[in-house]
C-alpha cells in the first residue's frame, strides 16, 4: 500500500509537471556546488535561475521547504502535531489566503509572475521526482499562492504580531510594547572610516539556526543581469540580503509600533454585534478547520474566529479585541526583493524601496560607489494624534482604524553617507546608527509615527568600541563584529534593570553567597573559554523563561528582585548538580550541535556575537538563535574586491551529505571562505555540475 501511494504520488506530479514545466527546459540551466557544496545557479533567463534556486534548495533542505507550504494548506498540525495547528491557524487568523486573492493580480508584475511561477515549477519538479521525501499526500503539486502564503507568513512572524496575539489570547492588556529582541546586527564603513579606502558591508543577520525561518546560501546568476549572492529562506524566490557587483545590504528586525490593539464595544443584548461610528455591525464569523497528528492518529480540530473592520479579532475573558497590522496588507515583498537585487546603484536601489512592500525590517547599505545608507523601514500608518497608540484603543470609532496607506519612504528614518563613515543597527532604535553627532534627533520625528525610542545593549557595546577607533582595517572591522564581552551595565532594550543580578550583597543571602560573589568578579567575557559566564548564561535563561511564562515579554522598566534572586538559584544548582562546580568554561554548558556532534560554543543573548540557547540534554544549553549566516563584502575602485561568508552548519540540511557540517569549523573559529560571483572563477572551482533533472 506505501508503495502504492508513492507511484500514485510520482504520476500525479509526473503528469503535472509535463504540463506545467514545458516553459522551462531543465537542460539550459547548470547547478555548480562549489567545495563547500553552495549551490551557483547559472541560466540565460532569470526564470530558468528561479527553477534552479528552488531545486537546488530542495535538494539541500527539502523538508524545511515543503514546511510554509505545510501551514499555507493548513496541513501542518496533521504532520507536525501541535506546533503545526498552531501555525496553521496562524495562517488561517490573520487572513493569509484573502490577502493573496485580493492582491496577487494588482501588486505583482507580470514578468515577476513569471519568475514567481518558474520557482514553484522548480519546487514542483523536485517533488516529482522525489516523491517519498513529500511529506504530505495532499501538499503537491504547490501553486504560487502557498509561496505568497509563505512570504505573508514570515513576514507576520518578523514583525512580532504573533506577540499581540498572544497578549490578547492570555488577556494581558497593559502596554502594547514589542517584545524583548532575539537580535540582528548590521555594520557599513565608508572610505572616510576604513583604513584602506575600502567601502564594507557586514551581514550579521541572528536568525533560527533551524527551521522554515533558518538562512539558505545560494547565488543565481542569469544572462538578464541577475548576478547575486546571499541567502533566503525556505521558498524565498530571490536571496533576501546579500550582494551583487554593484552594492549589498543586509535586514535586521526592528522592533518599531505598526500594530494597533482595539476593545470592541459589543451589544448589551445581541451577540455579535459591536458599536462603530454609532452603527451597530455584526462580526464576521470564520470557521478554522484543520487536522493534529497525536501518535498514529489525526483528529480533526475546529475553532471560531472573527473579523471587524479593524483586522481580525479574538476574544478573551475580558471582551472581544480586534488586530491591526500592516504585515497583512500588502503582497509584493518578494517582487521588492528582486528588484533590490537587480539595482546597480544607490538610486535604482532607493527606487526599489519606494515600493514599500517590506512591513518591517531595517536596512544596512553599502555600494562600490563608496555609499553607505541606513533605513529604519517599515509600514507606518498615518495615525489620528488624538489618542494613545501604546494603549488599548477604543474600536468604535473610525478616527483609530487607520487607512492601508503609510508613510513614504522619504519620510522614514534615514541616515545616508554620515561624515563619521559608518552605519550599524542591532535592533534598537534607528536614532543611535552612527556617531553621536551624525545621528538624527527623535525630536524630529512625531512620537505618534511609532518608532521605538532605546538603545540594546549592542548599542552601547558597539558605542564604547567605535569611540576607541580612528581608521578602521579589517581585522578591526572583524573583531568588532565578532565581539564578546557584554557591556556594563547590563540591559536590555526594556528591561532596564537586568544589572540588578551583579549587585546583591551576600551577605543577605547566604545561600546564595558564593554564586553572587562569582557573578561580581565577571568581567563581561562570554567567550567559550570564561569560568565566570556560565553563571549568567543560566540565569539569562531563566529570566527569559520566566518573562514568556508570565506573559511578560512585553515588560517595561524592571523585574522585581526575586526574579533575578532565583536565576542565580537555577543557576547554581544546575552548575553543581550537572558539573560540580561554578568555575565551568562557557563551552563545557553550550553546545553548538549538528547530528550527534557537539561543539563548545560561546555567546549569549546581548552581546555583539548573540547567542540564544535552549535546554539540551538536561545538562547542556544548545545554540538556538544567534549568529547563522555571516557575509563580509569589500567595495573598492568601483566594484566588489573581495566577498567572504559562513553558515552555521553548512550549506546542506541532509545528514549524509560531506556539507551537513563542513563550515563548522570556521564558524566557531571566527573564520569565513571566500567566495565569487564572477562565472568563470566559479566554473573554475567547481566541484559537481549539473542541471536540475
Amino acid at each position: 500500500m506505501r508503495n502504492t501511494k508513492y507511484y500514485l504520488i510520482s504520476f500525479i506530479l509526473t503528469l503535472y509537471a509535463e504540463v506545467s514545466f514545458t516553459q522551462i527546459n531543465p537542460d539550459a540551466i547548470e547547478i555548480v556546488r562549489d567545495q563547500w557544496g553552495v549551490p551557483h545557479i547559472f541560466a540565460a533567463t532569470d526564470r530558468e535561475v528561479a527553477y534552479g534556486l528552488a531545486w537546488a534548495h530542495c535538494e539541500d533542505n527539502f523538508h524545511d521547504v515543503q514546511q510554509p507550504i505545510l501551514t499555507a494548506r493548513g496541513l501542518n498540525g496533521s504532520v507536525n502535531g501541535k506546533e503545526g495547528l498552531i501555525q496553521d491557524m496562524f495562517s488561517y487568523l490573520i487572513g493569509t489566503e484573502d490577502l493573496v486573492d485580493s492582491l496577487y493580480e494588482k501588486e505583482l508584475s507580470e514578468p515577476f509572475k513569471e519568475i514567481l511561477l518558474a520557482y514553484v515549477a522548480g519546487a514542483n519538479a523536485y517533488a516529482a521526482a522525489h516523491p517519498k521525501e513529500v511529506l504530505h499526500s495532499s501538499i503537491f503539486p504547490i501553486t504560487y499562492k502557498d509561496i505568497m502564503k509563505g512570504y505573508i507568513l514570515s513576514f507576520a512572524f518578523i514583525s512580532n504580531i504573533q506577540y499581540d496575539i498572544a497578549r490578547v489570547f492570555q488577556n494581558q492588556m497593559g502596554v502594547m510594547q514589542q517584545p524583548h529582541s532575539n537580535g540582528s546586527n548590521g555594520f557599513a564603513f565608508s572610505p572616510a572610516k576604513t583604513a584602506d579606502g575600502s567601502t564594507y558591508l557586514i551581514s550579521n543577520s541572528h536568525q533560527p539556526l533551524r527551521g522554515f525561518l533558518s538562512w539558505y546560501e545560494a547565488h543565481v546568476c542569469s544572462e538578464e543581469g541577475w548576478n547575486f549572492y546571499g541567502a533566503s529562506f525556505a521558498g524565498g524566490v530571490t536571496p533576501f540580503v546579500g550582494v551583487n557587483d554593484s552594492l549589498g545590504w543586509t535586514h535586521c528586525v526592528n522592533y518599531n509600533d505598526l500594530q494597533d490593539v482595539y476593545k470592541l464595544v459589543m451589544h448589551p443584548k445581541k451577540k455579535l454585534l459591536y458599536r462603530y461610528d454609532g452603527k451597530w455591525l455584526e462580526l464576521k464569523k470564520r470557521v478554522f478547520k484543520g487536522k493534529v497528528r497525536l501518535g498514529f492518529l489525526k483528529i480533526p480540530f475546529k475553532k471560531t474566529f472573527y473579523s471587524s473592520v479593524q483586522g481580525l479579532v479574538v476574544k478573551n475573558k475580558t471582551g472581544f479585541y480586534a488586530i491591526r497590522f500592516p504585515a497583512n496588507m500588502v503582497l509584493g515583498a518578494c517582487e521588492q526583493w528582486y528588484d533590490m537585487n537587480k539595482a546597480t546603484n544607490i538610486v535604482a536601489f532607493k527606487k526599489a524601496l519606494q515600493k514599500q512592500q517590506h512591513p518591517s525590517l531595517s536596512i544596512t547599505y553599502a555600494d562600490a560607489d563608496d555609499n553607505i545608507l541606513f533605513v529604519d523601514n517599515g509600514l507606518f500608518p498615518y495615525r489620528d494624534t488624538a489618542y494613545d497608540y501604546e494603549h488599548i484603543l477604543p474600536g468604535d470609532t473610525n478616527a483609530t482604524c487607520w487607512p492601508a496607506q503609510f508613510h513614504s519612504l522619504d519620510e522614514l528614518l534615514i541616515v545616508e553617507n554620515p561624515r563619521s563613515g559608518y552605519l550599524h543597527h542591532m535592533n534598537g532604535a534607528g536614532f543611535y546608527c552612527t556617531a553621536e553627532e551624525d545621528c538624527p534627533s527623535p525630536r524630529e520625528y512625531d512620537h505618534i509615527v511609532g518608532y521605538q525610542q532605546y538603545k540594546v545593549a549592542r548599542n552601547y557595546r558597539v558605542e564604547a568600541i567605535m569611540k576607541s577607533m580612528d581608521k578602521m582595517d579589517i581585522k578591526d572591522i572583524k573583531r568588532l563584529k565578532y565581539d564578546q564581552k557584554m557591556a556594563f551595565p547590563l540591559k536590555t532594550r526594556t528591561l532596564q534593570n537586568l544589572d540588578q543580578i551583579r549587585h546583591f550583597d551576600s551577605k543577605d543571602y547566604p545561600e546564595l553567597a558564593d554564586v553572587i560573589e562569582h557573578l561580581k568578579d565577571w568581567d563581561g567575557s562570554v567567550d567559550v573559554e570564561n569560568q565566570k559566564a556560565a553563571v549568567f548564561s543560566l540565569a539569562i535563561q531563566h529570566v527569559l523563561s520566566f518573562m514568556a511564562d508570565n506573559g511578560r515579554a512585553d515588560i517595561t522598566g524592571a523585574l522585581p528582585d526575586y526574579v533575578y534572586l532565583d536565576a542565580l538559584r537555577f543557576a547554581k544548582n544546575h552548575l553543581l548538580k550537572y558539573f560540580g562546580r561554578l568555575d565551568i568554561k562557557l563551552g563545557d554548558l553550550q553546545k553548538h550541535v549538528r547530528g550527534d556532534k557537539m561543539y563548545p560554543i560561546g555567546g549569549v543573548p546581548e552581546s555583539i556575537s548573540t547567542m540564544y540557547t535552549i535546554p539540551y540534554k538536561k545538562k547542556y544549553l544548545q545554540s538556538n538563535v544567534g549568529d547563522s549566516f555571516i557575509l563580509f563584502a569589500n567595495f573598492k575602485d568601483g566594484s566588489l574586491r573581495s566577498l567572504e561568508t559562513v553558515h552555521c552548519y553548512g550549506s546542506s540540511n541532509r545528514a549524509e551529505s560531506p556539507h551537513y557540517d563542513d563550515q563548522i569549523p570556521m564558524y566557531l573559529n571566527q573564520q569565513l571562505k571566500k567566495v565569487s560571483l564572477n562565472k568563470e572563477e566559479v566554473y573554475d572551482n567547481a566541484v559537481h555540475i549539473y542541471s536540475p533533472k
